[in-house]
């Protein structure tokens, strides 16, 4: 019984013909003596009548005692239904199956979960779901989005490989580099004592083939991290990898808003503007607070440091004494915010080293705060003016080093727009995608602790040309050729121009990140000698797929977007894994293990 048509096929034009659908049983119901039961596969849903009078009794009594999810093939002729009964949520709505014929494939026992009622199932608890990944992923909500990656890959290589670009697969399988995330290691058996590591991404190899000449290099690449996860974090994940020789950031610019413009077309069949628009870091970090920000949001901060300068509100005057700043932020129409929101909004200014968090209600007609008694009238005028402050508004302020002060109003702008969305006074389309360009990054951080500075993204980053000679005197002031790709507070993807001088790149490692000359051969070594044989100007960048892949699903997660993902904790619940392994295996390894003991309650049980 080969079926004939996929279940979202037949339409008005088939009735009259004898089909043969195969799939799984998605619904059955028993309606006045005759039972309906729509067959699912994975492009859609129609449904079968099974009519007493016209079967024999032992395939009413097969279709009688089917379960949901059961496997079948049901052969029968198409007709139009009757007059009154379509079902316009479905493409196959206007027509039905009369079955003639059922083969029973495969009874399924009952479900753990329901996967034909969408909200019911949207309600089931995660861990349940990865539990059974292969029933989740039947419902027609997984089916879209893996078809929707699927889509989007497709429409990248084409992209890629119509530009020039060859596609190369990196090794799985590479050195340990340890200034980055956390690596997964992997013992060798035939070098004792010795690890490989899985890669946090093709970095160094897609350099490397530019030195080799290949100029133009893409890769859906699988990467690893051994780190802490979130929603938008796994231990393995896939990222659109891009290396070109000889260009500047002006052609990677051009060339990702082209890719990016044709994914939202074929996915979304949505045309978005480009160019797209260009922030640098610090106007990024000065309007909003964050280096990749929401501008469907509005709400920006605003600076008030020559306001406050002589202030008799010594928080604020204080502030800018010590070399800081007086941010603001007019969180309109929050003024009823609670005294449970307030205190969150504290939380987050404290940790951020904030010792608390003033702020000014605007309510029948009043300034309501214990700080606006310190105020002059010229500092109330300028705070009306500059944040266009009206009743029912909620001001906000931070007076801190700038960067701290900056964070403190990005942070607690984002939590603001959170609650006025769900009251319904921030209404933000779901087609509105707003891109952008973040640029001008800092080439270095500085870690307090270590005391010495660190690549902002990562070593190999160019500093912009006239900043070189600053790196040993003025690092903090060094702008790298970093920039990142934004779309709706979402950081897409992130690249940089690279360092192609085997000098510069020395320098880097060794005076500026003070990373010792034995330690930078050691690991670097094969790259600096590789750039000594003529090594052309290059860049790239790195989209993550599984993130761009989600922001077109729609979903706030992307272990929605990925076929077998892993738990927060790093566990694959369907596979039962990580899992220990025989002793065999650790002694080939040469790896002997020291697991710590649980410690038991003072009396000794366990339970």
């Amino acid at each position: 019984m080969k079926r004939t048509h996929h279940c979202s096929e037949l339409r008005l034009d088939h009735a009259g013909q004898t089909v043969t659908l195969s799939g799984w049983v998605h619904s059955r119901r028993d309606l006045g003596g005759l039972i309906f039961i729509d067959v699912r596969d994975r492009e859609g849903r129609t449904q079968t009548v099974f009519d007493p009078s016209d079967l024999s009794p032992e395939t009413f009594e097969r279709a009688s005692s089917l379960r949901s999810e059961a496997v079948v093939s049901v052969t029968g002729k198409v007709r139009q239904r009757p007059e009154g009964t379509n079902n316009p949520k479905i493409a196959t709505g206007g027509i039905e199956v009369m079955a003639s014929d059922l083969v029973v494939l495969n009874q399924a026992e009952v479900l753990p979960f329901p996967v034909d009622d969408p909200e019911v199932a949207a309600k089931v608890n995660e861990e349940l779901r990865l539990q059974h990944r292969y029933l989740d992923l039947r419902r027609p909500e997984m089916v879209h989005n893996l078809r929707l990656r699927s889509k989007v890959a497709t429409a990248t290589r084409v992209y890629f490989d119509g530009q020039g670009f060859l596609e190369v697969e990196t090794p799985i399988l590479f050195k340990s580099t340890p200034e980055g995330a956390r690596e997964f290691l992997v013992p060798s058996r035939v070098h004792p004592g010795q690890f490989y590591a899985l890669p946090q991404s093709p970095q160094q190899f897609k350099q490397i083939l530019m030195v080799a000449g290949v100029e133009r290099y893409f890769q859906l690449a699988k990467c690893f991290r051994d780190e802490d996860l979130r929603a938008d974090r796994q231990p393995e994940f896939t990222q659109i990898d891009v290396e070109m020789s000889f260009i500047e950031r002006e052609d990677i610019y051009s060339l990702i808003e082209g890719l990016l413009k044709l994914v939202w077309k074929v996915a979304l069949d949505l045309d978005i503007p480009t160019p797209f628009r260009r922030l640098t870091f610090a106007e990024a970090m000065n309007r909003f607070g964050i280096d990749k920000p929401d501008m469907r949001l509005g709400m920006e901060l605003v600076d008030f440091t020559e306001e406050f300068r002589s202030s008799k509100f010594k928080v604020f005057s204080g502030a800018i004494a010590n070399h800081g700043v007086v941010k603001a932020l007019n969180a309109k129409g929050l003024a009823d915010a609670t005294q449970g929101q307030i205190e969150a909004m504290t939380e987050c200014a404290k940790s951020f080293g904030a010792k608390g968090l003033a702020f000014i209600k605007v309510e029948g007609g009043e300034w309501k705060s214990p700080i606006v008694k310190f105020f002059s009238e010229e500092e109330k005028a300028a705070l009306t003016q500059k944040l266009q402050i009206e009743e029912g508004d909620l001001i906000l302020f931070a007076a801190d080093q700038w960067l701290a002060a900056c964070e403190i109003l990005g942070r607690i702008r984002l939590y603001c727009a959170d609650v006025l969305k769900s009251q319904g006074k921030l209404v933000v389309a779901a087609d509105r995608f707003e891109f952008l360009w973040v640029v001008d990054f800092p080439l270095l951080s500085f870690d307090k602790e270590q005391n010495r500075w660190y690549s902002s993204h990562h070593p190999f980053t160019s500093p912009v040309a006239e900043d070189i000679p600053l790196l040993t005197s003025e690092p903090k002031k060094v702008r790298g050729q970093h920039y990142d790709v934004v779309v709706n507070g979402v950081e897409l993807g992130g690249g940089s121009i690279r360092i192609h001088q085997p000098e510069v790149q020395k320098k880097i490692f060794e005076e500026v990140l003070q990373i010792p000359p034995d330690l930078v051969q050691a690991r670097f070594g094969y790259m600096l000698e590789a750039f000594r044989y003529g090594c052309p100007p290059h860049g790239g960048i790195a989209l993550g797929f599984d993130r761009l892949i989600a922001i077109l699903c729609g979903t706030p997660s992307i272990r929605d977007v990925i076929a077998f993902p892993k738990t927060a904790k790093g566990a694959d619940l369907m596979t039962h894994s990580p899992a220990a392994v025989e002793a065999k295996q650790l002694r080939d390894l040469h790896i002997e293990l020291r697991v710590p003991k649980k410690e038991l309650p003072a009396n000794g049980r366990t339970g």
